[in-house]
This record gives structure tokens, sequence and C-alpha cells, in this order.
């Protein structure tokens, strides 16, 4: 179900940054857990990042550890993840998600709630 709204995705070149946000939507629950997530062409989901609001710790993909850095801006009610050091292979669609349950965070691709996705697009 689509309750939370992503924005700024876009064409980068390779090695370039992107940051991308997510806005609470229709999304109205507290929430304990916010992470990432993404589709890449002929792929599966993956999870990327995971933040555990509640215990203020955050949980990084293999594959994006190093690059991508979630946050969250507590007075704006956005949650963010900067993504450095772009390749091609991480052209895809983001997707925002969130998670009310208390407790340890579960895996991203668990959480109830996400968004519509934003494009990334990497160049060589």
């Amino acid at each position: 179900q689509v309750q939370l709204v992503e924005s700024g995705g876009g064409s980068v070149q390779a090695g370039g940054s992107l940051t991308l946000s997510c806005a609470a939507g229709r999304y109205t629950y507290k929430r304990n857990c916010m992470g990432w997530f993404r589709q890449r062409p002929g792929k599966d989901r993956e999870g990327l990042a995971v933040l555990w609001i509640g215990g203020a710790t955050t949980t990084y993909a293999d594959s994006v550890k190093g690059r991508f850095i979630i946050t969250r801006d507590k007075a704006k009610d956005l949650v963010y993840l900067q993504m450095n050091g772009l390749q091609p292979e991480d052209t895809g669609i983001y997707y925002c998600a969130a998670d009310q349950l208390y407790g340890t965070c579960r895996d991203v691709l668990d959480f109830p709630a996400r968004g519509q996705g934003t494009l990334v697009t990497v160049s060589s």
C-alpha cells in the first residue's frame, strides 16, 4: 500500500551523487523503522538501508555500505538516502519503506508501508 512519498531521483553520471527524500505522506502511524530498497532491471528487490529510530542505529547492505547513508531530519519529518559513488549498476527504482512495530527492525522488504518509488539512472 502506497503511503509514503519519495523524491530526488534523476539521472547522474557514474561517480556522481544523489540524495533521495522520503516524506510520510498518508502514513500517520508512529514509525520505529525506516528504510530504503530498490528494484533494478531484471533483478530481485534489494534491501539497501535501515534506520532503527528507536535504537538510533543504521544497517546497510554490503552492496552499498560505505557509499550510501540513511539519515533522518526529525524536525522536517523526512528520511534521506544519500548516495555517493553511483555506478550504472545502481540504476533502478528506489523505494522508501516504514514500519511501526517496536523492537529491532525486520527486513526492510517486509515493512508494510512504502512509497511509489523514484527512478535513479546512472550513465557511464
